[in-house]
């Protein structure tokens, strides 16, 4: 075997327009990757080279990913492109597989200067699937907008990068492999590790174990039913829920992971986990829980199927938290929801006295928040919620915690949805998604839409739908001033909002991987009627919504491609 140091290169390339980092990272079609020359290479020097080489030389690097197609083959180059960048060592899911939650719990834990996550969350996976490429920093958490825009800015002057192409890494065996290289830095070391146990040890400082596993496997057990989409979630469910809290090994479904996910959209809502709400409606579980393709979104169901909204979610969470033991050691320093999400979990601040942020769509936002030391819960419309414990959303952390507050409280889903209604009143909560609409075509639209509603005459306008009235209290295009550091953040969505209180909002989205999404969000709170079809107590503001935008008439669709 030829021990001789490995020789690193400096390769010449040409930038690419496109590189730009948002808050789910780049995102593109797995083809885009495999026949652009250099634009994997281009996009991971851009990331090493936003870090200063002080910083970078013999730090460490967490790698990982949700397991789709072409994550291994891109782990290599990130390998071989991190030896040859100064890199002292990566740390890297076995089989290159490791949650996103996971992740930012093993940057935090291992203090590295931040990771690289291979995931495009919930889009499709296979070779004609997508791929995404994130950064998280130091903190856990997604880069922030600052440093997103540096990376952007060096894609798109890049002219080399470096690589040691004779690096073979092996990353099916765990242990610890070294490498020496042909130049002036340490020797370069990578280990393969078990993403779980670091990652099951934090829950269980967390979460009270023993009332779970009574909760789940003791005499009166309750019976669940648990689907990780063949994405990254599957083997923690397997280790922690079933293997440790002795939920029935046949009660986890789709735990393996699989490059295409098994051909299915690893997207935890009713549409994509459609099989999970079908095993729920004859009343065998009490308890439905799936999971996204890396692991960081949730959808939680009751018996029958009954659904809980993302938005829900997070406000019954919010209103239980001292059911977890780790917010009775650590108290509650404040709540987060982004702003599309409806406002239930407002009342609950409002009735707690507990600090409430408004922030926009991005998880770093709330990281932010988190190191300030503001901030304990916070939430997403988009099947997203978390605490401070890591600066990711974290499926599993938020199954636990229904779990938690199913075990104190000694109720089904149900039951703790219905008294959260009684008690606060309900907002009723939909969001509008219009895929692959042409980019172009989607920006006009919403430039011509913030015209109309910024414009003066807007306000106080009023639009009658049946027996429906609504009048405009407030409308603008929703900016954000970081309390932390000032930063401020525009152009975030349009906001109509009615003196009822009622919402509606569009967003353009910036995680997608073909096309655009233009995504309208319909918010309304009833204190009375509690119990009626979503989608027909927010016709009226539908209807509106679509009527101020004519997003139908713009685009040609007759409807939206998906309804959560």
């Amino acid at each position: 075997m030829d021990d001789s140091p490995l020789q690193v290169l400096t390769v010449a390339t040409a930038p690419y327009p496109d590189q730009r980092h948002g808050s789910g990272g780049l995102r593109r079609m797995v083809n885009v990757f495999q026949t652009r020359k250099h634009y994997l290479h281009n996009f991971i020097q851009s990331i090493f080279s936003s870090i200063d080489l002080r910083d970078r030389q013999g730090s460490t690097v967490m790698v990982g990913g949700d397991g789709r197609f072409f994550n291994q083959t891109a782990i290599r180059v990130i390998v071989q492109m991190a030896a040859a960048n100064g890199v002292g060592r990566l740390v890297i899911g076995q089989h290159g597989i490791m949650s996103t939650p996971a992740i930012s719990c093993m940057i935090r834990k291992c203090k590295a200067i931040g990771g690289i996550i291979l995931t495009a969350s919930h889009d499709p996976g296979g070779p004609n699937g997508g791929l995404g490429i994130k950064f998280n920093t130091a903190n856990g958490g997604p880069a922030s907008e600052a440093v997103a825009n540096k990376i952007h800015q060096i894609s798109r002057t890049i002219e080399e990068f470096a690589i040691c192409p004779g690096l073979q890494v092996d990353l099916m065996t765990l242990g610890r492999q070294t490498f020496d290289l042909e130049n002036k830095f340490k020797p370069f070391t990578v280990e393969i590790v078990d993403s779980v146990e670091s990652y099951a040890n934090l829950l269980r400082n967390i979460f009270d174990f023993a009332a779970l596993k009574e909760l789940l496997s003791g005499e009166s057990h309750i019976s669940v039913r648990l689907d990780a989409m063949h994405g990254a979630a599957g083997p923690y469910v397997r280790r922690i829920l079933c293997g440790e809290l002795g939920c029935p090994a046949n009660s986890a479904v789709n735990c393996v992971p699989l490059e295409d996910f098994g051909g299915q959209r690893p997207d935890p809502n009713l549409t994509y986990a459609a099989d999970l709400a079908d095993s729920m409606r004859d009343g065998q579980f009490d308890f439905g829980a799936a999971f996204g393709g890396d692991g960081d979104r949730h959808m939680v169901l009751g018996k029958h199927g009954l659904y809980v909204s993302p938005s829900d979610s997070v406000a019954v969470i919010a209103d239980n938290i001292f059911c977890i033991p780790y917010f009775q050691h650590t108290g509650v320093r404040g709540f987060a929801r982004s702003m599309p999400t409806s406002a239930a979990l407002d009342r609950v601040a409002k009735a707690t006295k507990i600090e409430l942020y408004e922030t926009p769509p991005g998880w770093n936002f709330f990281g932010s928040l988190m190191d300030a030391g503001k901030l304990s819960l916070c939430g997403e419309e988009s099947f997203g919620a978390g605490g401070d414990h890591i600066r990711e959303t974290d499926g599993l952390w938020a199954v636990l915690a229904w779990l938690s507050i199913m075990a104190t409280r000694r109720q089904s889903v149900q039951d703790i949805l219905k008294d959260h209604w009684l008690k606060y009143g309900r907002n009723y909560f939909t969001r509008y998604d219009y895929e692959s609409i042409d980019i172009d075509t989607a920006c006009e639209m919403m430039e011509d839409l913030e015209i109309i509603i910024t414009d003066k005459s807007f306000v106080k306008q009023r639009f009658a739908v049946e027996d429906k009235l609504y009048q405009v209290e407030k409308a603008d295009s929703f900016e954000y001033t970081d309390p932390v550091n000032s930063s401020l953040t525009r152009n975030q969505g349009l906001r109509i909002i009615f003196s009822d209180g009622s919402r509606i909002i569009y967003r353009l989205s910036g995680t997608r991987i073909n096309g655009a999404t233009v995504q309208i969000y319909i918010d309304s709170y009833e204190k009375e009627r509690l119990s009626e079809d979503t989608q027909v107590m927010l016709a009226p503001l539908a209807t509106i919504a679509l009527k101020i935008s004519k997003l139908h008439h713009r685009t040609g669709r007759s409807g939206p491609s998906l309804i959560t």
